[in-house]
């Protein structure tokens, strides 16, 4: 099931399944308790982040090709940081890169996000994908100036502006993916293909992310987990490629679908 979340011209916010013909039926209930599907056509005024995340873990330096492009070596576990939930943005909605608190390197990064549907801890590799709900593309938007020179060490700040977390545009069920790591995915910033690969180089699959982020800790309902960025940053590249006011951003994933963001500068 693809499942949208929404908000209809009242201002309600609902879920719904998109259907074969491109309409889309209200969903009854939790999305985390077997939601049932209803011949009720949904109203979209706008669409929303599929998800509100009750956190959002970020695993860095996940992809072989993308380690080699910075030169960086393999980690032996893991590398996790953390974005804020004030980072969340919508399909369509803009990015915003930072005036007030000025940088000058914002970064794209496609990425795969994983949804834990139900509540966990010291999750072996073998039950790992029995917790998620589901999947949807993700754009890891960092400030690179921040991240590497003024956050003393710490990726936090370079990573948790405002905006820096679209989600979308639907959440897809593990009914229609069976792999996570067998997907195709890329990033077009502007017409142009920046990113292109395929979730099969992450160093840590998707099992494995799980077993360790809930090792001695409770992953929640909602726990969105940003699984990494492949090869082709904006960082990486001759000359740098930082995103500008009026780029356009669009992550695509296999079977997920496109995730597309403008580029404006954040509001006075």
């Amino acid at each position: 099931m693809k499942i949208i979340r929404y908000q209809d011209r009242q201002g309600n916010i609902g879920h719904a399944a998109l259907q074969s013909d491109g309409t889309a039926l209200q969903l009854a209930g939790d999305i985390f308790d077997s939601p049932k599907l209803t011949d009720e056509a949904a109203d979209i005024a706008k669409l929303l982040a599929p998800i509100q995340p009750t956190m959002i873990l970020c695993i860095g330096l996940n992809y072989r090709q993308h380690a080699q492009e910075t030169n960086a070596k393999i980690p032996q576990f893991p590398v996790l940081f953390f974005k804020g939930l004030n980072t969340v943005q919508h399909p369509g909605d803009p990015i915003s890169l930072p005036t007030h608190l000025k940088s000058n390197a914002v970064d794209y990064e496609c990425e795969l996000a994983v949804i834990i549907g139900r509540r966990g801890k010291n999750v072996p590799r073998t039950e790992a994908l029995d917790y998620v709900l589901g999947y949807t593309c993700a754009n890891d938007v960092s400030a690179r100036d921040w991240q590497k020179e003024y956050g003393g060490g710490q990726w936090c700040r370079g990573k948790t502006f405002d905006t820096f977390c679209p989600l979308g545009p639907c959440l897809v069920t593990t009914d229609e993916i069976l792999n996570p790591n067998a997907l195709a995915i890329r990033t077009i910033v502007s017409g142009e293909v920046l990113q292109e690969a395929n979730t099969n180089d992450m160093i840590f699959d998707v099992p494995a992310l799980i077993e360790f982020l809930s090792g001695s800790t409770t992953l929640l309902p909602g726990t969105v987990i940003l699984t990494g960025t492949p090869q082709g940053v904006g960082m990486a590249r001759t000359p740098r490629r930082w995103l500008r006011v009026g780029d356009s951003v669009s992550v695509e994933i296999e079977t997920i679908g496109t995730l597309t963001n403008p580029v404006v500068a954040e509001p006075a």
